[in-house]
């Protein structure tokens, strides 16, 4: 397995979305959604200003098509007219269409008038539109209730991009001080008002995931 680390520059609710039993990675980070597999941990940490605390970490249990996002998690479909901004945060953006393209429909990466917005849907679906969306079924979200980084964990702090070159020690360290979190949601997202508990709203965690094995072998690296 490898552990990615990355910084979350901007916690809506929407890359990551950690809402309705999942946590998925379907927008932006391009690069750690081709990379990472299952049995990967993804942990999103916040800038140096914040204290490099964990906003979020995830183990990734699938990397699936937009296609099959689209038919198996109804629920993360966005809905802008919604009061709530649980439903306005859903990062299922993508229709497939009969031609195998797809459609970007009214969310946090179009336009503000619902029109197609290329450069994000370029970003998130690749040229070709074969990025993958990243499904996690156990993990934990902090969001605004930051959890502060131990410091023997120093390493797993990004700059731009994200970071996956650890030695299989480092590796074992993050994946236990994981395992040790408590799962599930834990705060709202930090972009959101104090007033708006509407993630509160959200199905609760599926029970009965096996834990990750330790590493037993040294990780390939990879670049930032």
């Amino acid at each position: 397995m490898r552990v990615f680390s990355n910084i979350v520059a901007h916690d809506g609710g929407y890359a990551p979305n950690p809402f309705h039993g999942a946590c998925t990675l379907a927008c932006c980070k391009p690069k750690i959604r081709s990379g990472a597999r299952p049995g990967d941990l993804i942990l999103g940490l916040t800038g140096k200003g914040k204290g490099y605390r964990l906003v979020y970490g995830m183990r990734v249990a699938k990397q699936i098509s937009f296609a099959d996002y689209w038919r198996e998690y109804s629920a993360k479909r966005p809905d802008m007219t919604a009061p709530d901004r649980l439903r306005r945060s859903g990062d299922n953006n993508y229709k497939p269409m009969p031609d195998g393209s797809y459609r970007q429909i009214h969310c946090r990466h179009s336009l503000h008038d619902g029109a197609e917005d290329p450069k994000a849907k370029r970003r998130d679906l690749g040229d070709d539109g074969s990025n993958p969306v990243l499904v996690g079924e156990y993990f934990c979200y902090f969001g605004t209730s930051a959890e502060p980084l131990r410091p023997d964990l120093g390493f797993l702090i990004a700059g731009r991009g994200h970071r996956c070159n650890f030695t299989p020690e480092q590796i074992a360290l993050a994946l236990a001080w994981f395992e040790g979190l408590p799962p599930g949601l834990h705060g709202r997202p930090s972009l959101w008002p104090e007033d708006d508990h509407s993630w509160k709203q959200s199905a609760p965690l599926p029970a009965g995931v096996p834990p990750v094995p330790a590493p037993q072998k040294r990780s390939r690296g990879c670049r930032r």
